[in-house]
């Protein structure tokens, strides 16, 4: 535990260099801004350090279990960093609702508290975007490329939080290496969104901080209105674009990059399942809204288009309030934000590959009650999966509906509507934002109360953290020797 400890203190002094970004936005802007953040950033730096200083003597290597613990601790810590310059900033906000803006932030969710946001110090705005950048990627697989020059392994804190398969996808020989490809790719794809943005008519603070939520497939915006603000097909369409790269696996982007070949997507069965399931809902609701006549038809594609993709991707844009379409829509759409997004993604929610084992798993055990002496083996993409990842990927589904069902109950309780509540929870637990209801698209969370606001923080980090990884924490066996 101290072990952990003094890492958490060297991350926690580290993370104080993030703070540069808004302090540079607070001086090029003038906003006023630059000694609040320059406060923020003393106090990380003097806890941090002194956490470290304090458990220095216990440092060592760390372990699989240590991981875990790390893990769970960091994106804990970490919020509450990112939370005090909200705090002195905002002081009216309180420390719930600071709180729960930086966690929504780090784990890319784009939930918010905060109204007003054409009005809000653009250093503000420009700081509640990094977080979404630096939660993208994952502050832990930054430290992952960080650690080792501090004397620590990563390999333990990588599969601790790396997602489905991508914890067996070494993209280079060492786990840093693997890290500093991983975020060469985040950061070479944030910038070609944001010349694209700028170009496509954004200015540069608009589109930097746009850039930032939209690689990190996180919903913040810089408008209340969302992308609704600017009313722009072409900044829809850079946006569509850019949404639709960071659902795939990122390893599949620098792979192709390093092989100049789009070989690594023909042979992603992931994505192949996500651009059909895509395209046949845009198709499906772009008719339900022409036959409905609340758009004439091309309207209807595009509206249909971007924001079925925001949704389903677990981005959280949103350029028009869909939430008076026809029932089905948004509902429809908050489903597919549960299976969209793929493994190694910035994106939240179970995961197409999950999804797609869980409906080949279905297929098999149906042709085994016709053919009860046939061996079935399971198949993705040609390849046989063993049935240890089956049987944890049936584990991991059960445990996320019920995490979704205790938390649902959980708002309940509070005296929350059922659709809010439900709505709310699977929008946190899948790291989307906009649910149904009050907290939708034309709303945001500030109608929670504090209980149900921390209800809805912890399913954040429990959906980002993929359940696992924070549950396990709570198991007699991991705490035994």
């Amino acid at each position: 535990m101290l072990a952990v400890a003094h890492i958490l203190g060297l991350m926690m002094a580290f993370f104080a260099i993030s703070f540069v970004i808004p302090m540079v936005g607070a001086v090029i802007t003038g906003d006023g801004m630059f000694t609040e953040f320059g406060i923020a950033a003393l106090i990380n730096v003097v806890a941090g350090l002194a956490i470290a200083a304090l458990t220095r003597r216990h440092k060592r290597e760390l372990k699989a279990r240590d991981g875990f613990l790390l893990v769970t601790l960091a994106w804990v810590l970490m919020s509450a960093s990112a939370a005090v310059p909200l705090l002195i900033a905002l002081p009216e906000l309180g420390v719930t609702d600071a709180y729960f803006e930086a966690v929504s932030g780090l784990t890319t969710t784009g939930a918010t508290i905060l109204t007003g946001l054409d009005e809000l110090p653009p250093s503000i705005n420009l700081w509640r975007h990094t977080l979404h950048w630096f939660g993208g990627i994952g502050i832990i697989v930054l430290a992952v490329a960080v650690l080792p020059l501090l004397g620590v392994g990563g390999m333990a804190l990588y599969r601790a939080e790396a997602p489905g398969s991508i914890k067996d996808e070494k993209l280079t020989p060492r786990i840093t290496q693997t890290a500093k490809a991983l975020w060469l790719t985040y950061a070479g794809l944030t910038l070609l969104a944001l010349l694209a943005l700028r170009v496509a008519g954004m200015d540069w603070f608009d589109a930097l901080c746009h850039a930032f939520s939209v690689v990190a497939l996180g919903g913040f915006s810089t408008r209340d209105a969302s992308i609704g603000y600017f009313d722009s097909p072409a900044i829809e369409f850079v946006l569509l674009l850019f949404m639709l790269v960071s659902m795939v696996n990122f390893a599949r982007h620098f792979t192709a990059v390093r092989t100049r070949s789009l070989m690594p997507y023909r042979k992603d069965p992931e994505l192949k399942a996500m651009l059909a399931i895509l395209g046949f809902s845009v198709v499906v609701i772009s008719i339900l809204l022409v036959n409905n006549e609340i758009y004439p038809p091309l309207e209807a594609l595009r509206h249909a288009v971007f924001n079925v993709v925001s949704v389903a991707t677990t981005t959280g844009f949103s350029s028009q309030n869909y939430h008076v379409w026809p029932i089905f829509a948004p509902v429809w759409m908050l489903f597919l934000s549960c299976i969209i997004c793929a493994t190694g993604s910035t994106g939240g929610g179970i995961k197409m590959f999950r999804t797609l084992l869980l409906a080949r798993q279905a297929l098999r055990e149906m042709k085994q009650l016709v053919h009860p002496s046939a061996v079935i083996p399971v198949r993705i993409a040609g390849q046989v999966i063993p049935e240890r990842i089956a049987a944890s990927v049936l584990a991991f589904i059960f445990l996320y509906f019920q995490t979704v069902a205790v938390l649902t109950f959980l708002m309940l309780l509070t005296g929350l509507d059922l659709v809010t509540a439900f709505s709310s929870v699977v929008a946190s637990v899948n790291n989307l934002g906009p649910a149904l209801g009050p907290t939708g698209a034309a709303g945001n969370y500030a109608v929670l109360s504090d209980v149900q606001t921390w209800i809805c923080i912890v399913a954040m980090i429990l959906g980002r953290l993929e359940i696992f990884g924070v549950l396990v924490l709570f198991t007699a066996a991991f705490w035994q020797k």
